[in-house]
């Protein structure tokens, strides 16, 4: 199979390459001028689609401020006029199939006061677009100084939990893409790169309940793809922030951009360096009833949990730009975070007169470590000048992580009295390896039609090592109930092909992905488990269709209707099937005949004046999965399972709007009813 789809992603890649024919178009052409009627020489002219926002064309205004698109299809397109000394201007026009010769596009002096140059337009902090929702970090001034998480959890559809959960829309499976590259990583690992990285590196975040047929299936609460920044600015430029947060704790987050580019070189780095320090404070109360309903128990626990660390994040890279069409790039990326986490824990045990029986007091200790490093190298051709084009991506991650845990249980009678101590230690290490090679392919084609298509391959190694060790009365034995080493190994081949075309008024896409997956897990046995393995392969189609409506001619009014059907995976901690200790009386387990789930999504939206977004949402889920509980002599053992079908509908709306040039105002509500 993997040297089937190898030959496949050659023989594509090739015909992608050769396959290049005339096409005839419309010619878009303008004139800027300013205020007073004069020529702007040397504007930039940008020509982008409406529905993605992807820059089509560039050009710059001659001497008489004229400019020209050719070759253009049918569709609705976004110009921006950019020049120096002058606002920025948008304009939006339809092309039907004739030759459109725009009226003079007017500039206006850029405002200028003694402090300095003031801003008079800026990107709002939500975009509504026909497939996702566009976050722009630096469009709200309370994001300076902040990570990314710190804005994921601000941007509408998205809660964090304790534990680093990301949900969109209140459902969880959501995968996390860095400039459209997955991360591989579970839910804490993810927390900790994410709380490493400034939101000053990031330039879009976008939110995709439904992701198109381009992005990986995998994730049946959708896709958030988060895009960093690289500078277009010739020659050397550079920024440096810093930040400095307050609260019960100090942080700080800080940041250096560096961008060198002179003639067909493009040299970029971005390093940034960030203090965590954070607490919790939980409280749960347990009531154990008899099976005629009255009270057997009550167990009372508070928790207490701080966390510190350092991050320390790079990426270097350079772009090649061979020719007018041609770029070549490599970019290297790591981060490095060492933290430590105490966890101060009292449990107390009550009899149904809620007096004290015993109670235990845990100090659990945990230094923690995670390592990752990264190269991809890439290739872009465009064809010609219509958005004809071919990108090939090759990409290596290694993620390293390392847990060393201490776990100090004291147990006192109702008198307060020593009843036992007992000490628990565990070494967790783990690495993760990634390979994986994609291309993809776009081509307008007659009509004001847009299609592209690709191909994907990626294979992934977890190998991941739990020791752990029990000290009682001063006497150290491994505890090999506790202790495992698992071996995940997962190969993943897809193809898509997507359709879109803008009509007058109505702009419609469609896509169709195919998905191969192939996985094993080996856990390696012990002293007194033996050997045990699995195997999983499976295919599986992933259609999606997006329709959006725009009801008067300047598309202040917005409908839009799309549908996805997307797949969760059991990632491979949920696979493993031995135990991991949480605290004395709470431990998870995995599961290795955990099954994925599939999701069948649809949505109803109203978009005013890109401020307002009214959504209506419905998803079904199959083999749905969900944590179950099994309770052992007063002990919790967590364990995923596939529960029944889910089925979840919604409301949401998501406002915005700006008061004046520094208060800027986001509001998100949520409704969400969930059947099982």
């Amino acid at each position: 199979m993997k040297k089937f789809f190898m030959a496949c992603l050659a023989i594509g890649l090739s015909l992608a390459c050769t396959f290049v024919s005339a096409q005839t178009g419309v010619k878009l052409a303008g004139k800027v001028q300013s205020a007073d009627g004069k020529a702007v020489e040397a504007a930039t002219a940008l020509l982008k689609r409406v529905n993605d926002s992807v820059v089509v064309k560039t050009a710059i205004t001659d001497g008489t401020g004229g400019f020209s698109f050719e070759k253009l299809g049918n569709g609705s397109y976004l110009i921006q006029i950019t020049g120096v000394g002058f606002q920025s201007l948008d304009t939006t026009v339809s092309l039907m199939g004739a030759d459109v010769l725009l009226p003079a596009i007017v500039l206006q002096k850029q405002e200028k006061t003694m402090e300095g140059v003031v801003v008079t337009a800026r990107k709002p902090f939500v975009e509504q677009k026909i497939d996702r929702t566009v976050v722009n970090p630096d469009a709200l001034i309370s994001n300076a100084g902040t990570t990314v998480l710190d804005v994921l959890e601000k941007s509408p559809g998205i809660m964090v939990d304790q534990n680093g959960t990301i949900s969109l829309r209140g459902k969880q499976g959501v995968t996390v893409f860095i400039d459209d590259k997955p991360t591989y990583l579970s839910a804490a690992d993810l927390q900790n790169y994410l709380r490493g990285l400034p939101s000053s590196a990031i330039e879009t975040i976008e939110i995709m309940t439904n992701p198109p047929a381009r992005y990986d299936a995998a994730g049946t609460g959708g896709v958030i793809n988060i895009r960093t920044k690289k500078s277009k600015m010739r020659g050397f430029n550079g920024n440096l922030s810093a930040s400095y947060n307050q609260g019960k704790y100090a942080r700080s987050n800080n940041s250096l951009n560096l961008n060198l580019r002179q003639n067909k070189f493009n040299f970029f780095a971005n390093l940034s360096y960030n203090r965590m320090n954070s607490f919790n404070d939980l409280d749960i109360n347990r009531r154990y009833k008899n099976d005629d309903g009255s009270t057997l128990s009550f167990f009372n626990q508070n928790t207490y949990i701080r966390r510190m660390g350092n991050s320390y994040t790079g990426k270097i890279g350079m772009d090649f730009y061979q020719d007018a069409k041609t770029t070549w790039g490599m970019v290297f990326t790591g981060q490095s975070n060492r933290a430590s986490v105490n966890n101060n824990n009292t449990s107390s045990l009550l009899n149904p007169s809620q007096q004290l029986d015993s109670s235990i007091k845990a100090l659990n200790r945990e230094k923690t470590k995670f390592e990752n490093k990264g190269v991809n190298l890439n290739y872009r051709r465009q064809i010609d000048k219509s958005g004809h084009e071919i990108t090939v991506d090759l990409d290596y991650l290694n993620y390293k992580t390392g847990n060393n845990q201490l776990f100090d249980n004291a147990s006192y009678r109702a008198d307060g009295s020593l009843k036992l101590q007992d000490f628990l230690t565990g070494n967790l290490p783990a690495n993760i390896d990634i390979y994986s090679a994609k291309t993809d392919y776009s081509k307008p084609l007659k009509g004001g039609y847009n299609f592209s298509a690709g191909l994907k391959t990626s294979f992934t190694k977890t190998d991941n090592l739990a020791e752990y060790f029990y000290t009682v009365n001063n006497v150290t034995t491994p505890d090999y109930d506790k202790s495992n080493h698992f071996i995940y190994k997962e190969n993943i081949n897809a193809a898509y092909v997507n359709l879109n075309k803008d009509f007058k008024r109505l702009s419609v896409q469609l896509g169709l992905r195919f998905e191969n997956t192939n996985a094993t897990g080996n856990q390696m046995g012990n002293a007194v488990k033996p050997d045990s393995s699995f195997t999983r392969d499976y295919n599986n189609l992933f259609p999606t269709a997006y329709l959006q409506y725009r009801v008067d001619s300047a598309g202040d009014h917005m409908l839009g209707l799309n549908y996805g059907r997307r797949i969760n995976r059991p990632v491979y901690r949920d696979l493993n099937p031995f135990i991991s200790p949480l605290d004395k009386f709470t431990f998870y387990v995995g599961n290795p005949f955990l099954k994925p789930a599939f999701v069948d999504n649809y949505e109803l939206s109203y978009t005013f004046k890109q401020r307002i977004t009214t959504t209506l949402s419905y998803s079904r889920t199959h083999d749905e999965m969900g944590e179950t509980i099994e309770i052992v002599n007063g002990t919790y053992f967590s364990r995923p399972g596939n529960l029944s079908t889910v089925e979840m509908m919604g409301i949401s709306i998501n406002a915005g709007h700006d008061f004046g040039k520094w208060l800027t105002v986001n509001l998100y509500n949520e409704f969400t009813q969930i059947h099982t």
